[in-house]
Parts: C-alpha cells; sequence; structure tokens
C-alpha cells in the first residue's frame, strides 16, 4: 500500500511576501527583448532564419537586464516589473503602437507603457514592416478566408499575431543531462553529417542554431549566478546572504549541468520554463507531469535527510508564485478573448503510467497543497482521473476545488488515452499524457499540436443559411437557398452543414498559411532543442520535426445550436407552430429588440465608409440595398407582441442538458458537424487537423459579433461555453447536466472537450459534500465524459465583487479552461460567469 503524503503544511510566510511584491502595481510593457532582438536582426541581414533567430536569442540572453527579486529562492525574471511583458515584433507590431494610448486604460489585461518604452519601442518597430510572420501569413490566404475573417466566421488570431507555444518540452531529460547533454547530442548528430548531404545545408545550420541557443542559456544562468553573488557580498542579513550563496551555487550547476538534489531540479525546471516564453511569445507553453519528473529527486533527498517537507513544499510554492510572474501582452480584442492574464501553463497530477499503473504520489499531493498555499491562476493544475486513482487524492483535490480558485480541472484517462490512441500516438505515449493549456491532450517532448489554433463560432453558418450566404451585401458564405421555401428539417440541417463545411474549409486555408509563414520566418532551435526528433530529423518544431504533429481548432456554441436547430425542427416543421419567414423575420430584428431607424442609418454610414476605406466606388443603388438590409432590423409594436409569445414557445421546447436522450442524441450529430469534416484534413507538418469543442473565454466576445439565434438568444449576447449547456437552462439539476454531456462524442474530439459547472460553496461542506462531489466525477467520468471544472462561488460573492472590486483583490474565479482573477476581467466576461447555473447537491 503507498504511504500517501495527506496532511497539509502550513504556508511559509515567505510566499505571501512574494504574492504582495508581485501584484503591488499594474503590469507595465518593456522595450529591452524588441530592441536586442532588432539589434541582432540588423547585424544578421543573409544568413539563414535558423542562424538569425539562435543568434538574436543568444545577444537577447546576453545583455538584457537581469533581477533577483526580494524574498525569492527560484530566480529569474524576463521583465524588472513584476507581471510585466516584453514585446515580440518579429510575429506582428502595428497593433502596440496602436494602443499605445490605450493599453493601460482597456477593460481587460491593462498594461502601462511608459514614454520612454513607448519611444525604444517605436524606433525598433520600424525595422520590422513588411517582414512579421503576420504580414506574411496574410499574403499566403486566399481572398474568401480574409472576408470570412474579417465578418468573424472563426479567428485565427492566437497564432496569426503571437508565437505558437501550446507544448511541453522535456523537462525531466533537461534535469537528468543539463543543457551540455543536448550539446553533445547535436554536435553527434551534426559529426554524422556529410558535406555532400542533400539536405546538409539545412540540417547543419539547425544543428549549429541548437548549440549556440543552447550554450546561450547556460551562459544566461551563469549572469545570474554573479549577480546573486554579488548580492550576498553587500548583503547584511546572514539567512539571507546564505540564500543568495546557495542561488548562486545552483545557477552555476543547473541548467548547463544536471541536477543533483530537488532544489536544484527547481532552479533548472524555472529556468526552461522562463526562457521558453522569452524565446516567443506563444502562451500555454505547460509543464506537464511536474510530479512525475520532479519525484525522483525529492525522494532521492528525503531518504537521505537532505530536504524536508516542509522547505521541498516552499520551494514548489516559489515555483507556483513565478509562474504568476511571467505575462503576456495581447491586442485589446484578443485580451477580451483571454482576460485574466493568463497564460494557461498546465500542470498535471496524478495519472498511469507507461504501463497502465497509477503514480500518483507524494508529490501529486503536494502540488494540490501549492496551489492551495498560493491561491493564484497559475499554474493551471490539472488532476488526471482513472478507476486506479487513490480516493484520498481526488478528496485532496476536492478540498482545493472547494477554496473556490477553480482548480484543479478533471480529465478522464479512460477517454482520453484510447482518443490519442486513434490518432497515432502509441499506447505507451497516449498513456504518458498531459494537458496543454486549457483542456488540449498531447505526449509531452513529441508533439506539435498547434492546440488553440482557431475559434470557430458555430452558430454564425446558421446566420448564413438564413441569409442564403450573404452578409451586408458581400458573399461571406455560399448559397444554399432561399430558407422560407425549405420543405423538409432535413433539407435545412443539410443547407447547415454546407455553410459549415464551405467555412471550415477556409479555416484550415487561415491556419495553414500562419503555419507556413511560422516556419519561414519564426523557426525557435531552443525550444526544438527539447522536442523529439528534431535534433535527429535536423529541423525545427515549426518545420515538421516533431514526432506528432496536429493542428487543432476549436469549435463552439454547440448548446445554441442544438437548442436552435431543434426548436426549428419542433416549431416549425413537427408543430407548425411558427412559419420558417416569421421565425427568419424574429432573427432579423432581434427577437422585437431590433434597431430604430435613426440607428439603421448609422449602422449604414458605417458600413459605406469602411467599403470607401477600401477603395470601392459605392453607388446609390448599393447605398439602398445595405440599408434596406440594414433596415430588416427594425422592428414595429405589433412585432415585438409576437415575439414575446415566440420566445415563449421557445422556452418550452425541450432543451440540451437536461438529461433528453433524445436532445442530447441529436447533440452528437451537431457536434460531428464541426468535428467530422476537420478531420480529413492535412497541415504543412503532415499532421492531421483535430477537433476540440471548448471556447476559451471567446464566447463572450464573438458572441458579441453574433446575431440572434433561434435558441432564444439575443443578438450580441454570449455563446454557450464549451460543451456546456446554454446558462440557465440545465434546470435539471447537476448530474442531468452530466449526463446530457457525457452523451457528446468525447472520443473525436480528441483536441479536448471543456465543460464548466458552479456550485454554490455549501454543496462542498463537510467530508459529505466532499465525498458526493467526488462521486459526482466518478459517475461522470464512468458515462466517458473527458473533463469537466467547476466554480465554487456563490452568485452574491460575484455580484459584491463587481461592485466592491478593492474588497475582491485575490477572488479567482473558473473562466473556460483557466482560471483568473475575477477583478481583472472584463464586466461583460464577469456577467457570463455570473450567469452560469448554480447547482447544489440534492
Amino acid at each position: 500500500m503507498k504511504n500517501f503524503y495527506t496532511d497539509s503544511i502550513p504556508v511559509s510566510p515567505r510566499i505571501q511576501k512574494l504574492k504582495d511584491d508581485l501584484f503591488a502595481q499594474m503590469p507595465q510593457m518593456e522595450a529591452d527583448r524588441a530592441v536586442l532582438l532588432t539589434e541582432s536582426y540588423r547585424q544578421t541581414e543573409g544568413e539563414p532564419i535558423i542562424t538569425r533567430r539562435a543568434k538574436a536569442f543568444e545577444h537577447i540572453l546576453k545583455h538584457i537586464p537581469i533581477v533577483i527579486r526580494e524574498n525569492e529562492l527560484i530566480v529569474g525574471s524576463n521583465t524588472v516589473a513584476p507581471r510585466s511583458s516584453q514585446a515580440f515584433p518579429e510575429f506582428s507590431f502595428e497593433w502596440v503602437e496602436d494602443e499605445f494610448d490605450t493599453m493601460a486604460t482597456r477593460t481587460a489585461d491593462p498594461f502601462y507603457i511608459s514614454e520612454e518604452t513607448k519611444a525604444r519601442l517605436h524606433e525598433a518597430f520600424k525595422y520590422w514592416k513588411g517582414k512579421t510572420t503576420s504580414e506574411l501569413a496574410t499574403s499566403y490566404m486566399a481572398p474568401e478566408t480574409l472576408t470570412a475573417i474579417e465578418h468573424n466566421i472563426f479567428t485565427p488570431g492566437n497564432y496569426f499575431y503571437n508565437g505558437v507555444g501550446h507544448v511541453t518540452v522535456c523537462y525531466g531529460k533537461i534535469l537528468a543531462v543539463g543543457y551540455e547533454g543536448i550539446i553533445a547530442e547535436a554536435e553527434q548528430a551534426l559529426a554524422k553529417l556529410k558535406v555532400s548531404d542533400g539536405d546538409y545545408a539545412k540540417r547543419s545550420h539547425f544543428l549549429n542554431a541548437v548549440i549556440l541557443s543552447c550554450k546561450a542559456v547556460i551562459d544566461y544562468a551563469h549572469r545570474y549566478a554573479e549577480l546573486a553573488m554579488a548580492q550576498a557580498e553587500e548583503c547584511v542579513d546572514p539567512e539571507r546572504k546564505l540564500e543568495l550563496v546557495k542561488i548562486a551555487r545552483n545557477c552555476t550547476q543547473v541548467p548547463g549541468k544536471p541536477a543533483r538534489n530537488f532544489y536544484e531540479a527547481c532552479q533548472s525546471f524555472w529556468f526552461i520554463q522562463q526562457l521558453l516564453q522569452l524565446e516567443s511569445s506563444g502562451h500555454s507553453i505547460s509543464p506537464g507531469r511536474f510530479d512525475q519528473y520532479m519525484y525522483p529527486y525529492f525522494e532521492k533527498d528525503l531518504k537521505e535527510g537532505k530536504i524536508t517537507r516542509e522547505k521541498a513544499q516552499e520551494l514548489m510554492d516559489c515555483i507556483w508564485v513565478k509562474l504568476n510572474d511571467l505575462n503576456k501582452a495581447r491586442d485589446a480584442a484578443s485580451a477580451e478573448g483571454f482576460a485574466g492574464y493568463s497564460l494557461f501553463q498546465n500542470l498535471c497530477a496524478g495519472g498511469q503510467d507507461e504501463e497502465g499503473r497509477d503514480v500518483t504520489n507524494d508529490l501529486s499531493f503536494m502540488c494540490v497543497e501549492a496551489s492551495m498555499h498560493v491561491g493564484l491562476p497559475q499554474p493551471s493544475l490539472s488532476a488526471r482521473v482513472w478507476n486506479g486513482t487513490p480516493h484520498e487524492f481526488l478528496i485532496k483535490c476536492a478540498e482545493l476545488t472547494r477554496t473556490g480558485i477553480g482548480l484543479p480541472a478533471y480529465y478522464n484517462d479512460e477517454v482520453i488515452i484510447p482518443s490519442l490512441v486513434s490518432r497515432g500516438l502509441t499506447m505507451a505515449d497516449a498513456r504518458d499524457y498531459n494537458i496543454i493549456g486549457c483542456v488540449e491532450p498531447q505526449k509531452s517532448a513529441k508533439t506539435e499540436g498547434w492546440h488553440d489554433a482557431a475559434f470557430y463560432n458555430m452558430c454564425r453558418p446558421l446566420e448564413l443559411v438564413f441569409s442564403n450566404g450573404m452578409e451586408n451585401g458581400v458573399m461571406v458564405g455560399i448559397p444554399t437557398g432561399d430558407v422560407t421555401q425549405m420543405k423538409t428539417f432535413e433539407e435545412f440541417f443539410d443547407a447547415y452543414k454546407k455553410q459549415s463545411e464551405y467555412l471550415i474549409g477556409l479555416l484550415v486555408n487561415a491556419d495553414n498559411a500562419i503555419d507556413v509563414a511560422h516556419a519561414e520566418r519564426c523557426p525557435l532551435p531552443f525550444l526544438s532543442s527539447m522536442i523529439e526528433d528534431c535534433i535527429g530529423r535536423g529541423k525545427s518544431v515549426q518545420e515538421g520535426g516533431a514526432i506528432y504533429n496536429f493542428t487543432g481548432p476549436q469549435g463552439f456554441g454547440i448548446a445554441n445550436m442544438t437548442d436552435s436547430l431543434w426548436a426549428i425542427k419542433k416549431l416549425v416543421y413537427d408543430e407548425k407552430k411558427v412559419s420558417m419567414a416569421e421565425f427568419k423575420r424574429a432573427l432579423e430584428c432581434n427577437y422585437g429588440q431590433g434597431i430604430s431607424e435613426e440607428e439603421a442609418k448609422n449602422i449604414t454610414a458605417g458600413i459605406v465608409q469602411g467599403l470607401i476605406e477600401k477603395g470601392e466606388t459605392v453607388t446609390e443603388a448599393q447605398i439602398g440595398a445595405v440599408y434596406g438590409m440594414v433596415a430588416q432590423q427594425c422592428c414595429s409594436p405589433e412585432e415585438k407582441q409576437r415575439y414575446e409569445q415566440l420566445l415563449q414557445m421557445i422556452d418550452e421546447v425541450p432543451k440540451y442538458g437536461n438529461d433528453i436522450e433524445e436532445v442530447d442524441a441529436f447533440a452528437r450529430e451537431v457536434a460531428y458537424t464541426y468535428s467530422k469534416p476537420l478531420e480529413t484534413f492535412k497541415n504543412p507538418r503532415g499532421g492531421i487537423f483535430q477537433a476540440g469543442l471548448y471556447p476559451v473565454s471567446a464566447n463572450v466576445p464573438l458572441g458579441a459579433q453574433t446575431g440572434a439565434t433561434p435558441d432564444g438568444r439575443l443578438a450580441h449576447t454570449p455563446v454557450a461555453d464549451g460543451v456546456s449547456p446554454t446558462s440557465g437552462k440545465d434546470t435539471h439539476g447537476p448530474t442531468a447536466a452530466c449526463n446530457s454531456v457525457s452523451r457528446l462524442d468525447h472520443y473525436i474530439a480528441s483536441n479536448g472537450t471543456l465543460f464548466n459547472q458552479k456550485f454554490h460553496p455549501s454543496a462542498l461542506s463537510g467530508r459529505r459534500g466532499l465525498d458526493n462531489f467526488v462521486s459526482l466525477i466518478r459517475a461522470y467520468f464512468d458515462q466517458k465524459g473527458s473533463h469537466v471544472q467547476f466554480n465554487v462561488v456563490s452568485r452574491e460573492t460575484l455580484l459584491d465583487a463587481q461592485k466592491h472590486p478593492e474588497n475582491y483583490k485575490t477572488l479567482v474565479v473558473r473562466v473556460a479552461g483557466y482560471s483568473a482573477l475575477f477583478t481583472s476581467l472584463s464586466k461583460s466576461l464577469q456577467d457570463d460567469i455570473i450567469k452560469r447555473t448554480q447547482h447544489v447537491f440534492q
């Protein structure tokens, strides 16, 4: 019987001090990386891009300012100011300049920018016009793809404007061999090459870039060793002096050489995690199975009496705080979709090993304890669950959930492992999966998954069915016929499928264009040094060097689409209570919430002005046609009364999320309209596309760009998140909602599904509440649900936090596939969380 660690350890006073310092001021934009990157690029014009990337990384690490924050035991920061962000102009830059004067005051994720920083960035940005990945990607996209993006059918903005990230590297290997070991591996591969080889030029430059990047990291760590020793010599506090000397010794040893103990392993891990996010602006760089690769160092030190549990817990707590020090500035629109300053650094605990044995250990419990101690959004802790998971581990996880910070999220090995095998992973690799970012599974150190590649709004094709492919006078979709002439529901549903398949093809075109642009302009040699089999293949992950290659865009709005199509089926075709013409008219004028004539004129003027700015000639007839379409949204008093009755009829139609097998079976078919067509496509790296069904928090801003839907949802309001039922429509309790969600095909959505639930705190009170909660998770997973996460907070608390944010500075909630400080979220996103159905156990 395993001797699991279950007793809580008191939190160290140091941790509270580190947290206080972290949140003492607004995050800032800093210019050092952008300036240094530009300096290097100017000096390496004409050299191979992989060489330029490595030399730029070296130049940055050699000259970027470094700091050791007060009370730190784990060191390494990408910025001078806590929780701040560097700029990454090689991916995109124009949005930064456009938002110089608004970034500090915007509603989601503001950043302060000093006048000096603005000037330095402005000067650096001059070099990058025409050289970014985003500009190259745009040039590769088909015109109809750009039209679809412009009309908000989908958004590939994640990698369009940023690095990719969404990866877990070989942390365990680096701890074991150090970067000196990686350098030796690259040198051996280089020695085997012949100058006469057809791919010698590409391979040799890649391997030399790996060597240069790894040496730069070792030198960077030595800069910290020197800084720590310099501070130790001036330090008058004897206890802190000893800490600084120890930090210096650690940074001299790791990450260049193998870690010899748990403290060195912690420091080595942190340099890897930190510097991956300095090489590129990609987020969701996830620590993966921390409790597995760190455990041998902990176990050895504990047995030899070299460390206590309390000291090991403090070191882990320090890492948890550091994970919240990393930050990323996004454009205003993207900030709304990723609100909460989140970097989605997903860290897993529990689960199986490659042979299918449970490997929950002491560190698994201590990971949960660290999240309890620190109480911050990062890391995004995930618990792997299967039949062999110890009950007490789930109780420990439930205790963390009960704190209300939305951690951990729970994942079902019994669904995820076979779904990965179906995508080509070996059984051993699939059993060793970890979660990336929000909810996306992959095998660490072997995968370039391109998770989160785009957001696909499943409601938008339905709008185009009603408009026969047109929007504001532009053909955005394809002609699928006049809906008022469709005789059967099957004909109507088929029109939706055709619209969606066409638009999914455009999404694929956008993702592949961006994929190619990253390979050509921003290959990442440091990241690639830690992914199999880049060194063996002699190519970066961006060029297909990984063992497993995928692209995973995600669809959302399943609940809206299920309830919408079901309402059409029942009210129009089965019961014939409403004509299709009346339904179409109701959607045009937003169920009687339509616009005034003055608003119609203003909207028309805006559309016309946009066409003129594009250089198009606009005739009086065209203006009249645009106004005619916009004016359809105007609504008479008589219509308003009729539409109130229609909304009542819609409300009485059965809804997804209430354990109604007929509706839930249809929801499964609705999900297939996205997941099945997508998996027929391939990406430039030789991999396939795989569907995810989750929105991050984009269901709120993208819902704001979506018209009314036949489920009674009003225009410009949030779309349902992930595979969750529409807020307020799951009226039969949490078990019924779980039963409905479990009937979806979670296996085909191998890029992850996301299921949100919200409980009143009283539901988890006492040991009985925890046992009931664990039983709910077990029952849902027994029915082959894939993922579930929880908010445990009362509606009253959230409403009060909206009114008095100064009293709730540390209130953390679950947003989507991540947690965030509630007061840092936009009001629209706060409202969406408040609106979610609140459950109790009956």
